[in-house]
């Protein structure tokens, strides 16, 4: 079966270029490279988002630092074993990336989504539950969706309120759809020798969610959220 990789990952990001392209891999030839995107909440807090662009791309597009980008795409992850330890890396893959050139095309901008993921796939791990010294409910999701070539992405996603609430029932192997967006958020990595490093985590803050279940090859959607 062919995987449809426009329904179960697509992702619209708008935002500012915040740093330069560096080169990330190579792969059958082509090149690819990362920069860094910075996207406004609606709080006027920001997200720093790691965005992967094949060169291809690059060919009539000169990104540089402050530039206004939209961006469709893909959230995807991958593994990077460093020091015999293995790391869940994420990015958002750029399929298509557009300039912002003029007022016009910034006011437009504005009044379109800047920062949204839709993803489909199944619950790979029991959601964790719990509630913060605040008393906000909030439920941790590990969600694996399907790609190309037998390949899956391994996608941290965060549900609140009565979402988390709900999440506590789901069983691994539930197929379900969120909606919601891409955020970074930075935390302190302990090591054994009492050390510590700031790092950035990057997941998916959901917005509202779906359970699919198959009953007679027809898909019966309990929507939540």
């Amino acid at each position: 079966m062919v995987t449809n990789v426009l329904e179960n990952n697509h992702l619209v990001l708008v935002g500012k270029v915040t740093k330069e392209k560096r080169y990330s891999h190579e792969i059958y030839g082509e090149k690819f490279y990362i920069f860094d995107l910075e996207v406004k909440r609606l709080s006027s807090a920001v997200d720093v988002i790691p965005v992967t662009i094949s060169e291809r791309l690059l060919t009539d597009l000169d990104l540089e630092v402050g530039m206004k980008i939209a961006v469709q795409g893909q959230f995807r992850s991958y593994n990077n074993y460093e020091n015999e330890k293995n790391r869940l890396i994420l990015t958002v893959f750029a399929k298509d990336v557009v300039k912002i050139e003029d007022e016009a095309e910034e006011e437009e901008s504005k009044n379109t989504v800047s920062n949204e993921v839709v993803l489909s796939g199944y619950i790979c791990k029991k959601p964790i539950y719990r509630q913060t010294p605040f008393n906000r409910e909030i439920a941790d999701v590990l969600l694996a969706v399907n790609r190309s070539y037998n390949k899956s992405d391994y996608i941290p996603c965060i549900a609140w309120g009565r979402n988390a609430r709900f999440c506590q029932n789901i069983e691994v192997g539930t197929e379900i759809k969120i909606v919601g967006r891409v955020q970074s958020r930075q935390y302190e990595k302990k090591f054994e020798d009492g050390t510590s490093e700031t790092r950035v985590a990057y997941e998916v803050s959901i917005s509202s969610m779906e359970i699919i279940e198959k009953n007679d090859d027809e898909k019966q959607v309990e929507n939540v959220g």
